[in-house]
């Protein structure tokens, strides 16, 4: 390979729900590209995060949490998941180092991955709230596995150790064109985008399982003549009660989503939103097959 030679590949993201993943992503691509909350399951679909290093570029793909499936959309979210470490030229499994030994659905992936023959990195999360003894412990339990080519220990949130990460894997990456334009980020549309950072934040107000129960969707994206944007998003939730307290008493919980998600979409287009937020009632969302089609996932999965 010459020294002018571009890289280009994909760079599949998994783990157990909450390892941090999305949050990593973000890191790794320098801006929001995928929404996060300490809540699991939080990501629903494929997510494209790109980054540059060097000649070369990068393409992440974020994934679902991988967890036992109950319900339709959980084995939609697995399976989209299973599918992106698949397509992927390199498989980054991340784990969350502050957790107490290795979870469940986190050996089931390693399981998995042993039986498909798949090499994988192994990338220990949280490492800021580790003691080093306890890292390199989880480390060596992990890599008993035979699975892992390489072990590299971050922090998602505070950035340690993902520069050394992402020089490392743009150096596996094999040579060929870049596949999307120097400055573009993701290949999610605004629209989607938009969505996600409004349910994000319903993610981050509303409690318990309420917000597995909702779903968030740009009805319309009009550019104004004075450079505005005015923005219409449905959400849809499965039973009136839900629908009361997505509202808040007095209308204050629709209203503080709604300028949080407004100011978050201002920062990103960099130019002054109009956010409308409706709230429906539908009974049937985690059944409409075109639901998925929009995030990208199986409905028969």
């Amino acid at each position: 390979m010459t020294e002018d030679a571009t890289r280009c590949g994909f760079v599949a993201l998994i783990g157990a729900p909450n390892a941090g993943k999305s949050t990593l992503l973000n890191t790794l691509v320098g801006t929001k590209v995928a929404i996060v909350s300490p809540k699991v399951q939080t990501t629903r679909s494929r997510v494209l995060g790109i980054a540059t290093e060097g000649q070369a570029q990068i393409v992440f793909v974020d994934t679902p949490g991988i967890f036992k499936p109950r319900r339709r959309l959980d084995r939609a979210m697995v399976a989209a998941a299973w599918a992106g470490a698949a397509e992927g030229d390199l498989v980054l499994l991340l784990v969350d180092a502050s957790l107490k030994g290795v979870r469940e659905e986190t050996r089931g992936i390693v399981e998995k991955l042993a039986e498909t023959k798949r090499q994988a990195i192994l990338i220990l999360n949280k490492i800021d709230a580790v003691r080093r003894e306890v890292l390199l412990a989880l480390a060596s339990d992990l890599n008993a596995s035979g699975v892992f080519s390489d072990t590299f220990m971050i922090s998602a949130l505070t950035g340690d150790g993902v520069d050394d990460l992402r020089r490392a894997l743009a150096d596996r990456l094999p040579e060929g064109p870049w596949l999307f334009p120097e400055d573009q980020v993701s290949d999610m549309p605004m629209r989607l985008l938009a969505a996600e950072i409004t349910r994000e934040k319903l993610f981050l107000r509303l409690q318990q399982e309420l917000p597995y129960a909702v779903a968030v969707e740009t009805e319309s994206w009009e550019e104004q003549e004075d450079g505005s944007v005015r923005i219409s998003q449905i959400i849809y939730v499965q039973r009136d009660g839900q629908k009361a307290i997505v509202l808040g008493r007095g209308g204050q919980m629709i209203k503080a989503v709604g300028t949080a998600a407004r100011l978050e979409l201002e920062e990103i287009t960099e130019q002054r939103v109009h956010l409308a937020l409706f709230v429906k009632v539908r009974e049937n969302w985690l059944d409409d097959p075109a639901r998925y089609s929009i995030w990208g996932l199986d409905y028969d999965a």
